[in-house]
């Protein structure tokens, strides 16, 4: 993603709303895209300014930003800027975020990775859909077994899930290899659950994953940055994080602190909901290493 400047960070509205509008850009046109690629990165200026201003900043026509307003949910592009000023409430504008280089202080490095954390978990906290985490957690309930699985930076989310289902009593697995893990898919049937989990909803190994769970006819939970994309379509439940707009340094960090949340949740609801599950899960692991 460019970045053009004015960044905002602080603000958890604020951040919250810009979470909320990621969560919704899965599937536009190039020049819609544009246009809300300046909106994620520098919401304030588009705030502030008229369609003109903003189509020319973007490289698009005039008719492309009102387009994209009402494309992520807005009737056009005056209810976006109204949108943006409650969410701003009364902040300043800010200065944009660091891009970190060779020479950056281990101190500089820690500060960027806490922002990136906190962003993201801002972010997450406006995308998520309340009512698709509780149908997650009936789902998961109800499973006669969950399997979990994603790629890359996702593969330790999916790893944690696993596990941390499993400490609760329900029966889960997690296959790495992804010929395993197809196979094992293809075997699933209804009653069963897969999470698959990636940030972009793109990734080739995990929609195969998620097309063979659906063909299976086993529920398809999808742990991903945005609606519109092939993964969230394919999939019964999505769990939408938003994904802030960071840069490309700490973009994966970001989700990924989102999406263990999002595991986390999920985890702790299903604990709660069936507390006699979790204790033959506690009988189960008592006289192995305290793993709390």
């Amino acid at each position: 993603m460019k970045k053009y400047g004015n960044a905002v960070s602080g603000n958890e509205r604020l951040l919250q709303w810009i979470g909320s509008i990621q969560a919704r850009t899965g599937d536009l046109a190039a020049s819609e895209a544009k246009v809300v690629e300046l909106l994620l990165v520098d919401p304030l200026f588009v705030g502030a300014s008229t369609t003109a201003q903003v189509a020319a900043r973007a490289g698009v026509s005039p008719p492309s930003v009102i387009r994209a307003a009402r494309a992520i949910g807005f009737s056009g592009f005056t209810e976006l800027k109204i949108e943006i000023a409650r969410a701003r409430g009364t902040t300043g504008f800010f200065a944009p975020s660091d891009v970190l280089t060779a020479d950056a202080t281990t101190a500089a490095v820690l500060e960027a990775s806490i922002r990136a954390g906190t962003d993201a978990l801002m972010a997450l906290g406006g995308a998520l859909e309340l009512s698709a985490l509780e149908r997650a957690v009936s789902t998961i309930e109800q499973a006669r077994q969950v399997m979990a699985f994603g790629a890359g930076p996702s593969a330790t989310v999916a790893a944690d899930a696993v596990f941390r289902l499993r400490a609760v009593g329900v029966t889960s697995i997690g296959i790495a290899d992804h010929l395993s893990a197809m196979i094992a898919t293809r075997l699933l049937g209804p009653g069963d659950v897969v999470i698959a989990i990636s940030s972009t909803g793109r990734t080739s190994t995990t929609l195969a994953i998620a097309d063979a769970a659906a063909s299976a006819g086993a529920s398809l939970i999808a742990v991903t940055n945005q609606y519109g994309t092939p993964l969230a379509s394919l999939a019964n439940i999505a769990l939408v994080v938003g994904g802030a707009p960071l840069t490309a340094q700490m973009a994966a960090a970001g989700s990924r602190l989102a999406q263990l949340v999002v595991i986390d949740a999920l985890v702790a609801a299903v604990a709660l909901r069936d507390p006699q599950r979790s204790r033959r899960a506690e009988r189960a692991g008592i006289d192995l290493p305290d793993i709390a």
